[in-house]
Formats: structure tokens, sequence, C-alpha cells
């Protein structure tokens, strides 16, 4: 039987997100064994902190970048120049706020400045303005080859951990960081090189409009929130749990929100037809959210069971360093399916003109993760962290659900309500 266009697209960018687990797997397994779990519990918390802010970076000028090239390929002349400024100047602002905030709140993990650096430029500099090429071939329908992009750094960092590894340096951190640095920076010459029309003249590039920006703050803020639950949890940890017991946290979580990349690659490959229909055919949209959010529930609670059955082999990978890693890992299954669900939400959401509702949602989640997790954390340790990310994902999931439904029933809409669990 012939696959429709989004299963197909679904099918082709699983299998290059399938590159990108295999990839991320390989490096979380290289670098929490290099670092151990005390290295490995800092490094993932201001690295956490990097990748948040980096999200700012671009202040939405991608999302924007990304709607109009799926409605009219001719209008990415209009946003470049000004999409490629905003993440410059944005970028730089960020990167002062980052060492700023790392070498006061997160002193305690005893960073260098010099990694901070380098993990802050790869972060806040190199990896938004990656994100332009990637949102144009998304646009276009490309998404396999949106994804490979974004796949190609992870690969060089893998590629540089296991370099590091091969030489025993005396400060593998250090060695990583700045390898970390060059795979940002090589991944988005590559990047640039792809596109089938060269990035405007730097004499071409301008500072965005007021209404430009006002029409990008909302997908801005979203990018911070969407990332917020996947981030914050591993900053909350490195300030609330000890450096061993943060590392064995943050590895459990590393594992678990890679796992659940087909739903990413379901959202995205739905994306550009949402952007289309969302606002012209109530009809054909509610179909196709319906679908996501099946497809999401489904593919997510048979995770969940297959996460807590192989908990154990984590154990194994570690190694004896991360005691514990598998109780952490069967807590943290609960938070799969909400996780599934609320990365289904928030990108209908987003593709159906309603990006201050995914952000009122987000926000929300936030605020019960940081809640939750300094209610639980310190007495419960590595129970406490998993439970509060459960908390967070749940409650955006089910409000997600919600505003959608509501958004859709103020629209006039008769869609029914996608399956929850």
């Amino acid at each position: 039987m012939a696959l429709g266009p989004i299963a197909s697209a679904t099918l082709r960018t699983s299998a290059v997100l399938g590159l990108r687990l295999v990839v991320q797997a390989g490096t979380l397994l290289l670098v929490a064994r290099l670092l151990g779990p005390h290295g490995f519990g800092a490094f993932a918390g201001v690295a956490a902190l990097a990748v948040m802010l980096g999200t700012l970076s671009t202040f939405g000028t991608h999302i924007v970048l990304l709607a109009e090239v799926s409605r009219e390929p001719q209008r990415r002349a209009a946003v470049l120049p000004f999409a490629l400024s905003t993440t410059l100047i944005c970028g730089s602002l960020l990167f002062a706020l980052y060492l700023l905030l790392a070498t006061t709140l997160l002193g305690e993990a005893g960073i260098g400045l010099d990694v901070l650096v380098a993990l802050g430029l790869a972060e806040l500099i190199l990896q938004p303005l990656l994100n332009l090429p990637g949102a144009e071939h998304q646009g276009h329908g490309r998404i396999a080859t949106s994804q490979l992009l974004i796949t190609l750094p992870l690969a060089l960092r893998l590629l540089a951990a296991g370099t590091v590894w091969l030489l025993h340096t005396a400060d593998p951190l250090r060695a990583y960081a700045w390898g970390y640095l060059g795979a940002s920076a090589l991944a988005l010459l590559v990047a640039t090189l792809s596109l089938r029309q060269a990035w405007p003249a730097l004499r071409d590039w301008r500072l965005p409009r007021l209404a430009e920006l006002r029409h990008a703050a909302g997908y801005a803020v979203l990018n911070l929130t969407a990332i917020g639950p996947t981030e914050l949890d591993k900053t909350l940890a490195l300030k609330l749990l000890p450096l061993a017991v943060a590392g064995v946290y943050a590895a459990g979580a590393r594992a678990i929100g890679a796992l659940t990349l087909p739903v990413i690659a379901m959202m995205l490959s739905a994306l550009p037809r949402l952007f289309r229909e969302g606002q012209t055919d109530r009809t054909r949209s509610a179909h196709l959210l319906r679908w996501v959010f099946a497809a999401a529930l489904g593919y997510s609670l048979v995770l969940a069971a297959m996460l807590w059955i192989a908990a154990p082999l984590f154990d194994l990978l570690f190694g004896p360093r991360y005691q514990g890693l598998s109780d952490t890992i069967r807590w943290l299954t609960p938070a799969v399916p909400g996780m599934a669900l609320r990365i289904a939400a928030g990108s209908a959401l987003m593709a159906l003109g309603k990006p201050w509702m995914r952000v009122g949602f987000e926000l929300g989640g936030l605020v019960v993760l940081a809640t939750a997790a300094m209610l639980l954390a310190p007495r419960w340790a590595l129970s406490g962290m998993p439970l509060a990310l459960a908390c967070s994902e749940w409650s955006m999931a089910m409000l997600g659900w919600l505003l959608i439904s509501a958004s859709r029933r103020w629209n006039g809409s008769t869609m029914t309500a996608p399956p929850v669990a």
C-alpha cells in the first residue's frame, strides 16, 4: 500500500534521525565515560545553559524563514538579510550573558573560562547560524537534508570525543570543548555550501524592522520554552544535587531524550503541511492532528515499556561509576509519553499560528519543573528529578491539548479531541 506524503517523509526523516540517534548515543557514552559522573554532571549543566540561551540567538527568525519559504520560496530573499544580522547581534549579547551566569551561578561546577568560551561560541553563535540553512531546506520540503545538517555537528562531536578518548589527554573536558567548537564551525561551513542559493552579501544585510521583530518575538520565546524542559533539568540537577548524582541523572535524561527522535521526525515532516493548511483547510488539518497525536502516544507507550525492561543494560553500557543509572532510567519512563505528546502539541500550536499559546503552556511547564525539582530533588535525589520531569511533561501535554482543542472550537472547528493517555 502506498504511503502518504507525511508518512513517507516521516520514514525518510526517521532514517536520518536514526543516524542522529546512533551518533548521539555514541557521543553520550564516550563523553560520559571520559569525564565520569562528576565531570559529566558539571559539563551537562553548563552546556544545557548554553543550549537554552542559544535558542534565543536567532530571535525566532529561522522559524519566520521556515514559514515564509514553506508558503512562497521567493520570500527567502526578504527574510535572510535581517535574520543573519539579528542572529549575530543577539548571539553576541547572549554570549556575554552566558559567561556571566556560568561563572556566578554555576561556579561550583569548577569549569575553566576557556571551556565556557568554547561551549558558548558553539551554542550561541555558530549553531544558531546553522539553524538558518536547516530551516530553509525544511521549508522547501527537504526534511531529511535539513536533519542531516543538524546531525553533522553531532557526528563531528562524536569524532572529537573519540579522538580525545584515544589520545588520553590530561584534561579531557578542555580538549573536548574545543573539539565541540570546531565541529560547529565545520558544520556551518558545509551547511552554507549546501544551499542552492548563496546567502546575501554582507552589504545587503539589514536590521529588522519593528514589525518584523514583533512577528518573530513569539517564535523566539517559544524556542526557549520548547527547549527548556529538555535542558533546564540538567542545570537544576547541577544546582540541587551532588555532582556525581547530577551526572548519573544527566546521562539517563539524555538517553531518554534521544529516543523521542521519531516523534520529532514526524512533527518536522508534518510542519510544512500544517503551516499551509492550518489557517485554510481546518478539516484536513484536524485529521492530520488526530493522526499525529495518536502516533506520538502509541510510539511513546511502547518506548516506555521497552526502556523499563532494558534499563539494566544502561548500567553495563556506562560502567560501574554510574551506579544507579538503571533505577534512574526506570524513574524516567513515566515522563516519556508526556514528552512525546508535549512535542506534538507544541509543534501543532506553532504551525496553527498560536505561538503565544505554546509559550504559555511551556512556561507553565517550566515553573512546574523548577518547583517540583526544588521540592523533590533534595529529598529523593535520583528519583526526585525524574519525578519532577514527569510532572512537568504531563502538565504541558495536557494543557497543550486543551489549548489546541479550545483554539479550534473558537475558530468554529469540529475537530474530535486527539487521544491522550
